[in-house]
């Protein structure tokens, strides 16, 4: 190559380059190593269904989540065909009996009683989608292979047909509500770049083309099932099975950096138990977030609870008045409930993100160090005992003495030694949270509205 390079440019981190030479007068000369735009199939492929910048513009687990997504995707459309096939036979296509008013009739019945569970759903469920993202994912999958499964069996029962395409209806609604609102969380998740919008429209792109491509295997399978129904059944298992298994495995490779309970508990366990000076890498935590089962906690946490639901017969009035002084300096308050087995974490109006995240924490060193005794392991907490953590010897004394707590329910010692094992310790943990790459400017704990003043904030500023 004659002269000089002057300027080089290259499309994000594709093959495409292009060289500014100059000639030796007052011109350059363009050089191009990929002088066509679409020069190859792969080239048009990422240009017109990934992300623009793909792969830094997105997370790095977009290609694989994407892989089995567009596997579920083809898969519940081919099942999603044979469930149509079956309620237009249901409705009386093809039957001289059949009136268009009844199939009219039971087809609005349908859209009605779903359009009702929608926004129960939605009304009841709603704010627990961000928290659970990947576990509501999967539920709205398999609820809505149930829902095929109502309406391929739906033909069969002419008697209970309207009933049955009902309850398909308000599953399908669920499904719609769920699985929408979980796929945009996980678009925000993937978008690295604000461009959420261009990976929410190249997702789109990406199910259009699926969907095309089972429409046109649809038309081939139809005719040969349509009077054969064992071979219906057999394709409804064979895809079912395939499409569970990509959604399975397509929410558990989702590595979000986001701190929900289910993922604090088991960073808090983890660091209890074990050795390493390390914490646990986010992939690993994400890997062993339980997708199909919720988390089970000994004591439920309620974040942004009231007051009055803290007292039970361990609490008197003025152990809440105890209570409310041992926080008078934090922007929380941590009440057990040995009734309910909840505990109750009460906001202050101006706490912010990292005293939700420190009343979490000590919400799980109660749950943990609970589990911890409940499975005979009491006196296992390692990490807090260990040399990583300054005051060991206080701290081991704290969680002997949170164990006897717990053994005589007193809740009011439980949530005053727990609160000084948390001084200590929190400052490390969050620290380590930070330099392991976790998101600590925003979390999803599922913090309800309620918050409350006391102390010398109540008398200088009050509730808003």
């Amino acid at each position: 190559m004659n002269g000089a390079v002057v300027i080089t440019e290259r499309y994000g981190s594709s093959n495409r380059k292009r060289d500014y030479v100059s000639t030796g007068s007052d011109t350059l000369r363009v050089l191009e190593q990929e002088n066509e735009r679409f020069q190859s199939i792969g080239q048009m492929f990422e240009t017109v269904f990934l992300p623009q910048g793909y792969p830094e513009s997105v997370s790095s687990d977009y290609l694989r989540y994407q892989i089995y997504d567009t596997i579920q995707a083809f898969a519940s459309s081919i099942t999603g065909t044979l469930a149509t096939q079956a309620l237009l036979k249901g409705v009386g296509v093809g039957d001289d009996s059949a009136t268009a008013l009844a199939a009219t009739i039971t087809w609005i019945m349908k859209d009605g009683t779903g359009m009702i569970g929608r926004i129960l759903f939605a009304w009841l469920q709603g704010s627990s989608l961000d928290c659970d993202a990947k576990r509501w994912r999967l539920f709205a999958d398999m609820l809505n292979d149930f829902a095929i499964c109502l309406e391929i069996s739906a033909p069969f029962f002419p008697l209970w047909f309207t009933l049955i395409v009902c309850v398909s209806g308000v599953c399908k609604s669920i499904v719609g509500v769920a699985g929408g609102s979980t796929r945009a969380a996980l678009t925000l998740h993937q978008a690295r770049r604000n461009n959420m919008a261009d990976v929410s429209a190249k997702d789109g792109s990406q199910e259009t083309l699926v969907n095309l491509a089972a429409l046109i295997c649809s038309l081939m399978l139809v005719p040969i099932v349509a009077e054969q129904h064992g071979l219906v059944w057999t394709l409804f298992a064979i895809f079912t099975c395939i499409h569970l298994w990509a959604n399975y495995s397509a929410v558990t490779s989702v590595v979000m950096e986001t701190i929900n309970q289910a993922r604090l508990h088991i960073l808090v366990k983890d660091f209890f138990v074990t050795n390493s000076p390390e914490m646990m890498s986010i992939a690993e935590a994400n890997y062993r977030e339980p997708v199909i089962l919720k988390t089970k906690w000994v004591y439920d946490i309620c974040m942004g609870s009231q007051l009055h639901l803290i007292s039970n017969s361990s609490f008197s009035l003025g152990s809440l008045a105890s209570l409310k002084d041992l926080y008078d300096d934090e922007k929380y308050i941590l009440g057990v409930n040995n009734e309910t087995k909840k505990i109750h974490i009460i906001l202050r109006h101006d706490s912010n993100v990292a005293d939700q995240l420190k009343a979490a924490f000590q919400a799980e060193i109660i749950n943990v160090l609970s589990d911890l005794r409940n499975s005979g392991q009491a006196g296992q907490q390692t990490r807090v005992s260990g040399n990583v953590i300054a005051d060991n010897a206080i701290n081991e004394v704290l969680c002997t003495s949170i164990y006897a707590a717990l053994g005589h329910n007193d809740a009011f010692e439980v949530s005053q030694l727990t609160l000084q094992l948390t001084r200590n310790i929190f400052p490390y943990f969050y620290s380590q949270l930070s330099s392991t790459g976790w998101t600590t400017s925003h979390v999803l704990l599922g913090a309800d509205e309620w918050r409350s003043a006391w102390g010398k904030d109540l008398n200088l500023n009050g509730v808003n």
